[in-house]
């Protein structure tokens, strides 16, 4: 086949690559310049821009008559904004909103939507002028201000700058999103903006700290309350920040129960949405103890209700709503626009500077036409003086003139007259020679001396130009003063969720099923050993007690699983149920994986690095892994150890680092050396410092080995070998940690056998041991459950399979050496025991006269 691209055809041959790069860069120029971003200057996008002067032409000022929508758009569109209508009307539309704009530009008449995302009524119904504001933005625009450029068809032209005596980008703030780019300014208040450009102006190398004192923050239109200043002072130095917003609420009491009232929501928050959003989430019970959700909202403002059940705690409830729904928003601050016809991301002090400089630019160029308009006025007042002066003889120099062109000639000739002066003699009137008409002109031309001097000055005097700017901005705040909307809390943690809730030790469920609940430890009554307890939890059929431990209200849990995840929740945000209840299920509290598992729950009231949280698995693996890892938990959680397939995770503790721990290599072998020294002669020492690790098995058996021979090592690892097992079947059920050989170690059966025995009865081993016996094991009692430390401050608690828990005096465990049953400590009968923890003693005086007389 001939090829048709020869060296005689018309057609050029181009390479494809290089024209759609070249193609989408000016495509991508036009959107972020044309279109998307605002100017840094005047704070307007150009189709915000278009509009206003477009209504400016068309003489629809605050003062005169609303004007039909379409009409406004039509004039855009026809001669500004070469874009569709809707994109014209839409952004006309948010410029007459007050909850969109903090000042708004336009004044709308008719249906310009609503905070429930209403949409504004069609062009035709609404009408639409100028407000006050607006006209700052456009003021001295007719004295050759700003630049006037040719429109998209060049049949006119259109300023390509407003003159904006108002700070209008962060007044009003801006959205965007451009090629590779987005905007996103918050509005402020006038007032605080004015005083700081006042002051910037009298301190020309003012710090980001001292505008801030009257700079307090964004403010939005909706209101609310933003939390933390970090955010703040992070987007006004670098030009990116992000800032925590939360609606205003206040707490009103109706008879015996809580109602939550919402005064103002988060900037760009759907009213709608939101109370359809709270309504979803308390049918599907991810948020508890919500009655109703009713709008009470009206022309007076937003009032969203929300009343609470009786036993329902409202900071609880509220904390919940926060953290569950958009009543809390995050708006992410990026102060990006458009300078020297190049996007740029600025600072507080930069876009303060940059408005500074456009006004000085915009007086300048105002003194300059007022001056030469001045000039141009004192030219003829001087020649229509000279006139008065030599009346008689210009009347006859003109009366004997055959036309005007000779007696011009003839007048600037004659009186050394410009054209102008000659034209506007010829042009005056007879009544203007009246005794009268030469005064005025006289006075004129003296105001037009001193006028002409004034301002040759400020052209000259960079203070009386300053001057002049701040005059300008006190005429205005003294205008437009509307006081601050939006309230900002210093510090977010100054109204944490828990300082409102008391700090009071609870104990903790959970069933093998996922449910969850937390009730006050007081309510389990102390009993006698070998009591048969009270029933701890309401549970299904084929649902039982899997786990349980005390805890205060204001600690963290840690829920690890089957699969190595880690979650984070505060004890306060389980739901607190009577001893029967069943509780809640789990997984509307964390956001658990489907068919994932909870294998252990540890709570702590702190993340300090010098703690260390040890695993230990099913298979006798132990790990250890710096606590402070686990601080900042995603709501999908972290991996927190990686399990074999055939393993599964057993307890995790946490541990205090040992201030003399021994790292090194040759102090670990020093420790080595007398742990074997140790096992060989099958002596009981104290001479190695330090905590040690104690676990134990099914079977009975257990080891107890230095905390220094398990180093740290990363969340994701698999950790070492604990113990080996001496029988196939037998498996790690539990571990503590010991301080010293004088503590004691309870164990405890499922058939509720226990025993206290003294830690140094305990041979100290080498990890990876097969470790000695710990309880001699029968028929009577059944397999080895776990163990706890003693101390004899606390009550032991036991729970057994059927949910029943019986609370026990420490001291009344007998004390029983390493290679004994015991005695019994729960009376279980057909029963089991499936987990026991520590809980503070009862000080009651009356329960323990009921201890005495049982």
């Amino acid at each position: 086949m001939e090829n048709i691209f020869n060296k005689d055809s018309d057609i050029d041959l181009i390479d494809i690559e290089n024209s759609i790069k070249s193609s989408y860069l000016d495509y991508s120029m036009s959107v972020i310049i044309g279109r998307a971003l605002p100017d840094a200057r005047d704070g307007l996008k150009p189709v915000h821009r278009r509009i206003l002067y477009a209504m400016n032409e068309l003489g629809v000022g605050s003062k005169s008559k609303h004007k039909k929508s379409a009409r406004i758009v039509g004039d855009v569109i026809g001669k500004y904004h070469p874009h569709g209508d809707s994109a014209v009307y839409d952004a006309l539309v948010r410029m007459a909103q007050d909850f969109s704009m903090r000042y708004p530009t336009i004044d709308g008449q008719g249906n310009f939507g609503s905070i429930d995302g209403d949409s504004a009524a069609a062009m035709r119904y609404t009408e639409a002028k100028m407000t006050i504001l607006a006209e700052e933005l456009l003021k001295d625009i007719d004295k050759d201000t700003v630049d006037f450029i040719p429109n998209y068809d060049g049949t006119t032209n259109e300023p390509d700058i407003l003159p904006s005596r108002v700070p209008n980008l962060l007044l009003n703030g801006s959205s965007g999103i451009a090629v590779g780019m987005a905007t996103n300014i918050p509005p402020h208040s006038l007032n605080e903006l004015i005083d700081a450009i006042l002051y910037l102006i009298d301190h020309k190398e003012a710090s980001l700290e001292e505008l801030m004192q009257f700079i307090k923050g964004p403010d939005f239109p909706t209101g609310g309350i933003i939390y933390g200043k970090k955010g703040i002072i992070e987007a006004y130095k670098t030009g990116r920040g992000r800032v925590k917003i939360r609606a205003k609420t206040h707490i009103e009491k109706k008879v015996n129960k809580d109602i939550i009232v919402i005064d103002e929501l988060p900037y760009q928050t759907n009213k709608a949405r939101l109370i359809e959003q709270i309504a979803d989430l308390v049918k599907e019970k991810q948020i508890e103890g919500i009655s109703e959700v009713r709008d009470e909202s009206d022309r007076e403002g937003i009032r969203v209700v929300i009343e609470l059940k009786r036993e329902a705690m409202s900071e609880i409830v509220l904390n919940n709503l926060f953290k569950s729904t958009t009543m809390e928003s995050t708006f992410g601050v990026i102060m990006l626009a458009i300078h020297n016809k190049e996007p740029k991301i600025f600072s507080l002090i930069d876009l303060l500077n940059l408005f500074l400089t456009h006004r000085k630019t915009i007086i300048i160029r105002r003194t300059i036409f007022d001056l030469q308009k001045a000039r141009a006025r004192m030219h003829i007042l001087e020649g229509l003086k000279i006139a008065l002066d030599n009346i008689d003889e210009i009347i006859a120099l003109i009366k004997n003139s055959p036309d005007n062109a000779k007696a011009k000639e003839e007048l600037i000739a004659r009186f050394n007259l410009s054209e102008i002066q000659a034209s506007a003699i010829l042009d005056m009137k007879l009544g203007r020679l009246t005794g009268l008409e030469r005064e005025k002109i006289e006075n004129e031309l003296k105001e037009l001396i001193l006028e002409i001097d004034k301002l040759e000055k400020i052209l000259k005097s960079e203070v009386l130009l300053e001057n002049l700017i701040k005059e300008e901005l006190k005429e205005i705040r003294s205008k437009f003063d509307v006081p601050r909307i939006t309230q900002i809390e210093d510090d977010y943690d100054d109204i944490d969720i828990e300082d409102l809730i008391p700090n009071e030790n609870m104990v903790v469920t959970i069933t093998h099923r996922g449910y969850i609940k937390r009730v006050p430890s007081k309510q389990y009554e102390k009993q006698k050993r070998g009591g048969k307890g009270k029933l701890a939890v309401t549970t299904y059929d084929d649902d039982f007690i899997e786990n349980f431990f005390t805890a205060n209200t204001h600690d963290t849990l840690m829920f690890v699983t089957d699969r190595g995840q880690l979650y984070w929740l505060k004890v306060y945000k389980i739901p607190e149920g009577s001893r029967t209840a069943k509780g809640k299920a789990v997984v509307n509290l964390i956001n658990l994986q489907a068919n994932e598992k909870i294998m252990a729950i540890i709570p702590t009231t702190d993340f300090d690095e010098s703690k260390s949280l040890c695993f230990f698995t099913k298979n006798g693996i132990v790990k250890r892994t710096n606590l402070s890892e686990y601080q900042n938990i995603r709501s999908v959680g972290v991996r927190a150890i990686n399990l074999d397939e055939d393993d599964e995770l057993v307890t995790a503790i946490i541990v205090q680092r040992d201030e003399n721990e021994i790292l090194d290599k040759n102090d670990e072998k020093a420790i080595q050396e007398e742990i074997n020294t140790l096992e060989e002669n099958s002596e009981l020492s104290d001479n190695i410092q330090g905590k040690m690790l104690f676990a134990v098995t099914k079977k009975g058996m257990c080891i107890k080995f230095p905390l220094a021979k398990v180093r740290e090592i990363g969340r994701v690892s698999r950790g070492v070998t604990a113990i080996k097992f001496k029988e196939k079947n037998d498996e790690l059920v539990g571990a503590v940690v010991i301080e010293n050989n004088e503590q004691e170690i309870l164990s405890i059966s499922a058939k509720g056998i226990g025993k206290r025995t003294t830690a140094g009865e305990y041979r100290l081993q080498s990890r990876g041991g097969k470790g000695v016996i710990c309880m001699k094991l029968t028929d009577k009692t059944k397999d080895l459950i776990s163990v706890v430390i003693v101390d004899e401050t606390m009550d032991l608690m036991a729970l057994t399979s059927s949910g029943k828990m019986i609370r026990v005096d420490m001291q009344s465990i007998r004390k029983a050496g390493r290679n004994t049953s015991g005695v019994i400590v729960v009376n279980v009968e057909n029963d089991e025991v499936v987990s026991i923890a520590k809980c503070p003693k009862e000080e009651s005086e009356e329960e323990d006269i009921n201890l005495i007389l049982e």
